[in-house]
């Protein structure tokens, strides 16, 4: 089976608190997991696109943006883009929800 087109449950939505990231390692890959307020979960690499790099899970979340904890960087939780006027983009990994179930896909 080809992991780029494979679903791999991560955890019970309870798990996830809304608007707080989580940090899950799934595979090789260090993942940041976040659950909005209104019931939709990202999955991101935990890797600020930032030069000095970090890790976003601590960021905070409003809507659809993701606030770099290190560098204050607005990052879109479904593009991975990072917001005018700083640059760059974070690996974002499709996921779905399923019976209560978070599943991400490499």
């Amino acid at each position: 089976m080809n992991d780029t087109q494979t679903f791999y449950p991560i955890g019970s939505i309870d798990q996830f608190l809304p608007q707080i990231g989580r940090v899950v390692q799934l595979k090789e890959i260090e993942l940041a997991i976040f659950r909005t307020s209104n019931e939709e979960v990202f999955a991101l690499e935990n890797k600020s696109p930032h030069p000095k790099g970090g890790p976003i899970a601590e960021g905070i979340v409003s809507g659809h943006i993701l606030y770099d904890p290190l560098y204050d960087w607005q990052i879109d939780l479904r593009t991975g883009l990072v917001q005018a006027p700083d640059e760059g983009q974070v690996t974002v990994f499709p996921t779905k929800l399923e019976a209560d179930v978070i599943w991400v896909q490499l």
